[in-house]
């Protein structure tokens, strides 16, 4: 098991995501595991980098996970690492 590299704070996802995930059989802690130990999923090579850098300088870090070729979770912590969010693109 990798290493947590942040706090995730306060967990949330909005009801889109919880019904998304519950179409897929796939719980929130999948997502939050990958994401806090720097698996940030379907993003690209710079983005990632992007990442790397935010969770040193105390910056948003956002993940993407592609469920399937329509289906899609964000998965975003905030700055002051005070809460994180799971959600659909479109629920932003």
């Amino acid at each position: 098991m990798s290493k947590q590299l942040f706090n995730l704070g306060s967990v949330v996802a909005t009801p889109g995501a919880l019904r998304l995930m519950e179409k897929h059989s796939m719980t929130p802690m999948q997502f939050l595991q990958r994401h806090v130990t720097g698996d940030f999923g379907d993003l690209d090579e710079g983005d990632k980098e992007l990442n790397n850098e935010a969770i040193w300088n105390d910056e948003r870090i956002l993940s993407s996970y592609k469920l399937n070729e329509t289906d899609t979770l964000w998965v975003i912590t905030e700055a002051d690492r005070s809460s994180t969010c799971v959600l659909e693109p479109s629920d932003y």
